[in-house]
């Protein structure tokens, strides 16, 4: 595994935006693991986040496009992290451009935030974690009636690797199976085990074997058959 992987699943851990427990999920399933992005709330947090995002896409999709976009709302400070990363990182200008949940009538109008889309444009799609696709379903076509753009892929900062509406496929395969673009993520699930399983960080061993087995039972009934 690579190091920055290592160091992001660590990061995640101290700043507490993966947490390990009992938790309802959205979809109604009772998980021992939470991942909420929303913690990240001060500027080091999210310097270091965009760090780990920009290294994640030039690994998965090189640095050869136009536009990061980020669904509203946690999408927003995801993009200005990230592109302000990829620019110091590599020395690369990405424009960043984000969606209002309402159209704007005045001023700055339409429904996009940053950059304007424009025909021809290659675009990567940030997101903290998809579980079901359904955010997808709603970005899709925001993009694709702005402007005839490439969508070249999606990455998340984790891949639960739980099934989506299939038992065959995750949520991240069915995005690429039905919209016929690329899904990464910058860890997954199974890498995050390895790294805190039976292994100290910040002092304690985050995950011992109690929780291993309630995250083993947890796959067992929502993992990809």
């Amino acid at each position: 595994m690579e190091s920055y992987k290592k160091e992001f699943i660590e990061f995640m851990v101290e700043s507490e935006v993966l947490k390990f427990g009992d938790f309802t999920l959205k979809s109604g399933r009772k998980s021992p693991f939470f991942m909420n992005a929303g913690a990240y709330v001060n500027g080091s947090q999210l310097r270091r986040l965009g760090e780990y995002y920009a290294r994640a896409i030039h690994d998965h999709y090189g640095l050869d496009f136009d536009v990061l976009f980020g669904p509203a709302y946690k999408g927003i400070p995801l993009t200005v992290a990230t592109t302000m990363a990829i620019s110091e990182l590599y020395g690369k200008e990405i424009r960043y451009c984000s969606n209002r949940k309402e159209v704007k009538d005045h001023g700055d109008t339409g429904i996009l935030l940053g950059s304007k889309l424009q025909d021809g444009d290659r675009v990567v799609i940030i997101e903290d974690v998809t579980t079901s696709g359904k955010s997808i379903e709603e970005t899709y076509p925001i993009l694709k009636a702005q402007a005839d753009v490439e969508i070249k892929g999606l990455i998340v900062s984790l891949n639960r690797n739980e099934r989506g509406k299939s038992p065959e496929r995750t949520a991240l395969e069915e995005i690429r199976e039905l919209y016929g673009f690329e899904t990464a993520a910058i860890v997954s699930m199974p890498e995050v085990i390895e790294h805190l399983y039976d292994r100290p960080c910040g002092g304690k061993v985050i995950i011992d074997d109690e929780l291993k087995a309630r995250i083993d039972a947890y796959y067992a009934e929502y993992g990809v058959q």
